[in-house]
């Protein structure tokens, strides 16, 4: 059996897997969470992550999976697929495959924010104008916040300049991507929680609905931060 021979098969019983362990509770969870998402089998993310450890590690398999189109697939892949392997060129490719919030952030939060062109990728990503390429900026720049311990507050105080510039966006997943973000970058340091209150503050007063609404809801994320630190 070839290379391709042995990753078309996994393909095939990854699916084949995948539509065994379809629900029609987890169906009705894409509906209810939102995910407008094209070739969905309805499959929990916790059965999707059983699959990933059995599959081990491939960048070859979660090319192939992603090729199915195959949401619940897609997501599979971003599990699967190996960091350091992974290009600019695909990271484009996929991002502009991104149809739903559900598989942008999984992919971000999961792969992408791991992946050398990381930053490179947000900056760019952040100044999109299709909705879900944007979101794809704004939650990478709210995954590298959680995960990227190397990374400096420079690089931070620039994703806050993205945010501000970007906050009357008014689609709805774009916003919350952006209110995302300014509340990760927040809990870096105490630098961070300072500039990214001093940019909520500014938004809560813009003029825009949409900027208005990222500021306010960041302020009120800060404001329970506080709170809790205060009863700890």
């Amino acid at each position: 059996m070839t290379a391709k021979s042995a990753v078309d098969a996994q393909v095939r019983e990854a699916l084949e897997w995948l539509e065994a362990h379809s629900t029609p509770k987890d169906v009705g969870n894409l509906t209810r969470f939102g995910i407008n998402a094209k070739n969905a089998l309805g499959v929990s993310m916790a059965n999707i992550q059983v699959l990933a450890k059995s599959l081990g590690a491939s960048h070859e398999l979660a090319a192939a999976l992603w090729k199915t189109g195959c949401y619940e697939a897609r997501m599979l892949a971003s599990l699967v697929d190996e960091p350091e392997r992974v290009t600019a060129t695909q990271m484009e490719r996929w991002c502009r495959d991104f149809d739903n919030w559900g598989i942008c952030d999984t992919v971000c939060f999961k792969l992408f924010d791991q992946c050398s062109p990381a930053w490179q990728k947000t900056e760019e990503w952040c100044g999109r104008s299709a909705e879900f390429e944007k979101r794809a900026g704004f939650a990478m720049l709210a995954s590298l916040a959680g995960h990227d311990k190397k990374a400096s507050d420079a690089q931070f105080l620039a994703g806050l300049a993205w945010i501000e510039r970007e906050a009357a966006d008014d689609r709805n997943f774009v916003k919350k991507g952006v209110s995302w973000a300014l509340r990760r970058i927040a809990t870096r340091n105490a630098k961070l929680r300072e500039a990214s209150a001093a940019v909520a503050r500014r938004l809560a007063a813009s003029d825009s609905s949409a900027a208005r609404w990222v500021g306010k809801d960041a302020l009120g994320d800060l404001k329970k931060a506080d709170a809790r630190k205060r009863e700890s």
